[in-house]
C-alpha cells in the first residue's frame, strides 16, 4: 500500500499521543482493526471515500461501527480524522501507525513467498538470517505462498530483497540466451 505523506503526519501525530498517554500497544491494536475492517469491507471504503456522504454521517456509522471495541483515544482520532475530511486516508494511516509502532518496539518485518508452506527448519534460517543483518531487533515473519516462483524463496526485509526463486533463474537465462554472442550487433 502507498502511504501519503498525509497519512504519516496524521500517523506521527497519534504515535506522539499514544506515548505521551502510555498506551501505545492499546492503539496499535486498536488501529490493527480499523485497518481491517476499512480493508476487509468495499462497502465502507466506498462510505468513507464518498463525497456525497456528509461527515456528521460518516462519524455516526464509524462510532457504531467501533463502539466498544475500540479505546477512547483511537476513538477521539477517527473522530478528529472524519472532522478534517480525512477519513479516506484511515486504512493509510493505520498501516503508517504500524510501521512507525515496529519501529519504535525494532521490530523487523520479513515478507518470506515460497511455492510451497515453509517448513519449521526454513523458518528458522530466514529468521537467523534476518537476525544476522538486523541483530538486537526482534523479527516478525510474513509467510506468503506464491506457485507462480516454481520453487526457492523470496525475502523481503524492509527494503531489501533477496530473489532465490527459480522463476528468476529460469528468466535470468532466457535473457542470457536470447543474447546470441555470434551475430555482430551492428
Amino acid at each position: 500500500m502507498n502511504i501519503t505523506p498525509v497519512a504519516y503526519r496524521y500517523a506521527r501525530s497519534l504515535m506522539d499521543l499514544s506515548l505521551e498517554r502510555s498506551a501505545v500497544d492499546a492503539v496499535h491494536e486498536d488501529m490493527g482493526l480499523v485497518a481491517a475492517t476499512c480493508t476487509g469491507s468495499r462497502e465502507l471504503q466506498v462510505l468513507l471515500s464518498s463525497p456525497v456522504v456528509k461527515a456528521d454521517k460518516k462519524e455516526k456509522v464509524l462510532d457504531q461501527l467501533f463502539a466498544g471495541r475500540i479505546g477512547t483515544i483511537t476513538n477521539a482520532f477517527i473522530g478528529i480524522i472524519v472532522r478534517k475530511g480525512r477519513e479516506a486516508l484511515l486504512p493509510q494511516i493505520a498501516a503508517a501507525f504500524g510501521e512507525l509502532y515496529n519501529q519504535h518496539k525494532g521490530i523487523i518485518i520479513a515478507e518470506v513467498t515460497s511455492a510451497v508452506p515453509l517448513t519449521d527448519e526454513a523458518r528458522k534460517r530466514v529468521v537467523e538470517l534476518a537476525n544476522a543483518k538486523h541483530p538486537g531487533k526482534s523479527i516478525e515473519l510474513v509467510e506468503k505462498v506464491d506457485p507462480s516462483i516454481i520453487g526457492g524463496v523470496t525475502i523481503r526485509i524492509g527494503d531489501e530483497q533477496y530473489d532465490g526463486s527459480v522463476s528468476r533463474r529460469l528468466s535470468d537465462m532466457r535473457r542470457e540466451f536470447s543474447k546470441n554472442p555470434y551475430i555482430p550487433e551492428i
